[in-house]
């Protein structure tokens, strides 16, 4: 379900979103067979294309990494959204207008159509900035980039621009776009001074900030001249599209490397992501104006995919199961600071949480100036685990020479200690800790469990288990019914039944109605192809087919299925068939269920002959006769049945 949109205009955005179009942006797609695409997986590493799409079904399915749904679940995976923002982006992309149900959470508070005119709003004026850097009024703004060893394809790489130092170039510009003046005050492009509007950014330096779909929904602008009266870095203020606390600079740029590499770098500014991403570490990211907080972690644990148990482990290779999220802050007091405000975020994550501290206090765009891409990449290599950068900083404030400063350091790290996520890592840090004040270990043991039992300070939120995020990203969804066991791949049975719900998947208009709807729910052997045709029957068989456009007949079918078989009816969507002939299709989907009806039959003529012999013909001559012209009966019917093949 879509929440708040309703049903039909779910229904109208997966018709009308081709979904090997919106693909083909991230998976270079080729034929294979009638109907079918494949690649290579954009969610795991393969070196053999086992990512399949089947476009007249609306679906897609990864054969090695098991991953499947429809077009809106492969932009929330892809992109890391919600099913909502999800279905959202696609009705732009394709030109639907939502509709919304009453009542039952927020509602989006724009216009109808707003919100495509300030996403142009924002398109027009990146294009604007990024002409801008290169007239003859922007020298500063090259100089600076040149000082930080940034070139021309660095600054178009990233859209990065220059606002003109008038009052209101911009303005003029949108104007003669077409743009209201409203439209310009609610893009948050446009500041309201007595004399009207006029720009927000003059005389700026400026970076498009961008939402995981590639979307400009504001700017980040950094101060030049020495009479701008602003503050050093100025953003854009609270809009409909832009939320400070919801977007990461770069992270439309970083997002299928972290769903790649399982790894997020959080640094501090623009100019650090771009020197991280041109030094090779391409999973760099930065909050835009605040800290690193609960929806920063929102967003990352959706790209990390890291909601299984196990993860935060770190291996003997050091990698880390479940992925990592290392963050960079200077050595200061303040991103000290800031790295004991991320400790309480890393409660949000199954990942390993690190930080990546360079001792002489330079950020990733000086290490690059001063070290070259080495120096950035050496800087995210020697990360170092969160927990203990958090109590090593803790006990630097003690004089741990003194009894009074050890006995102080204990109260203030154990604390620390007992707030780690992972029961297995306390009792090793409650024995490095031990190690570092000088105290014996049972000591620190005891301090840290009685810091457990009287609760983590309120400065750190108490450990969670994260959750995979549900469609509107608010309760979790727990699978519910059967697990099945795969069917053995070299069971000729199980096989031809799995070939005969493929094709009643894909190809229901070939299918033979009367037939196909007259099995019995006995009629597959196979308990998870059972379960696949129970849903069928439940969505109306294959005269409810017929009611079905194509790409919503396997929908249906999903909607009828326990959560468990869910993905088993993406995947024989999906499925690769052995005819790759389009003009023989018709006929070899025909074969199938002839042969399907035929091994029903086989299995008649089985049960009768066991029943017969299970009859005593002399005591029971009725009951004989009647066995045995069921047999014949049945008999006679497979064979006009294989004389019509």
């Amino acid at each position: 379900m879509a929440g708040l949109i309703r049903r039909e205009d779910v229904d109208a955005v997966r018709e009308r979103a081709r979904i090997d179009e919106i693909v083909s942006s991230h998976v270079t797609l080729k034929p294979a067979g009638v109907g079918s695409l494949k690649g290579l997986c954009p969610f795991h590493d393969e070196r053999s294309p086992s990512f399949h799409v089947r476009p007249q079904v609306g679906r897609w399915h990864c054969f090695g990494c098991n991953e499947g749904g429809d077009v809106i679940s492969f932009v929330q995976k892809i992109d890391g959204m919600t099913f909502t923002e999800a279905v959202e982006y696609l009705a732009d992309r394709v030109g639907i207008q939502l509709r919304y149900e009453e009542g039952g959470g927020p509602r989006r508070t724009e216009e109808p159509g707003k919100r495509q005119r300030l996403l142009e709003a924002h398109r027009v004026a990146s294009q604007f900035f990024s002409e801008q850097l290169f007239a003859p009024g922007a020298t500063v703004a090259r100089t600076f980039l040149a000082e930080r060893s940034f070139d021309r394809s660095d600054a178009e790489r990233f859209g990065v621009g220059f606002a003109p130092t008038g009052w209101d170039a911009l303005l003029r510009h949108l104007r003669g776009r077409g743009f209201t003046e409203a439209e310009l005050i609610a893009s948050g492009l446009m500041s309201q001074g007595q004399r009207g509007i006029y720009d927000r950014f003059r005389g700026r330096l400026v970076w498009p900030i961008r939402d995981v779909t590639g979307e400009t929904i504001g700017f980040g602008a950094r101060k030049l001249f020495d009479e701008d009266q602003g503050p050093k870095y100025l953003n854009t203020p609270e809009t409909t599209l832009y939320k400070k606390s919801q977007v990461l600079y770069g992270i439309d740029l970083a997002k299928r490397e972290i769903a790649k590499n399982r790894q997020v770098v959080v640094v501090e500014g623009y100019t650090d992501v771009m020197a991280a991403h041109l030094s090779g570490i391409t999973t760099a990211v930065a909050t835009c104006g605040t800290a690193f907080g609960s929806d920063h972690a929102r967003i990352v644990r959706r790209l990390l995919g890291d909601t299984t148990a196990g993860g935060g482990l770190q291996l003997a290779s050091g990698a880390s199961l479940g992925g990592e999220i290392v963050f960079t802050f200077d050595g200061d007091a303040a991103g000290q600071k800031a790295a004991v405000r991320a400790f309480g975020e890393d409660q949000r994550f199954y990942a390993q949480t690190f930080v990546a501290v360079e001792p002489s206090g330079m950020d990733p765009c000086e290490l690059r100036m001063a070290h070259g891409p080495e120096g950035v990449r050496a800087l995210v290599e020697g990360r170092q685990p969160l927990f203990e950068f958090v109590i090593r900083t803790t006990l630097d404030t003690f004089d741990l020479d003194t009894a009074e400063g050890r006995v102080a350091a204990l109260r203030a790290a154990a604390p620390v200690v007992a707030g780690i996520r992972d029961t297995a890592l306390r009792p090793e840090y409650a024995r490095m800790l031990a190690g570092w004040i000088g105290m014996d270990s049972e000591s620190v043991r005891r301090a840290v469990a009685a810091a457990g039992k009287a609760g983590v300070p309120q400065t750190l939120p108490a450990p969670v288990r994260p959750l995979a995020p549900a469609p509107d990203d608010a309760a979790p969804v727990v699978p519910s019914g059967p697990v099945f066991s795969p069917p053995d791949p070299r069971d000729p049975v199980a096989r031809l039944e799995r070939q005969a719900l493929v094709v009643a998947l894909q190809y229901p208009q070939f299918v033979p109605a009367e037939e196909f709807d007259a099995f019995p729910d006995t009629a597959f052997a196979t308990p998870a192809w059972r379960a696949v045709h129970d849903a069928i029957r439940a969505a109306g068989g294959m005269a409810g087919a017929a009611a079905h456009p194509a790409g919503q007949w396997v929908e249906a079918v999903i909607e009828q299925s326990p959560e468990t078989v869910r993905g088993i009816v993406n995947q024989l969507a999906v499925a690769p068939l052995p005819e790759d002939r389009e003009n023989v299709i018709h006929g070899y989907v025909k074969g199938v269920i002839k042969a399907f009806v035929d091994l029903g039959l086989t299995r008649r003529v089985a049960d009768a002959k066991s029943r017969l012999q299970r009859l005593d013909p002399a005591g029971d001559q009725e009951a004989y006769g009647a066995a045995f012209a069921e047999l014949l009966a049945v008999e006679r019917e497979r064979r006009e049945l294989r004389e019509q093949v």
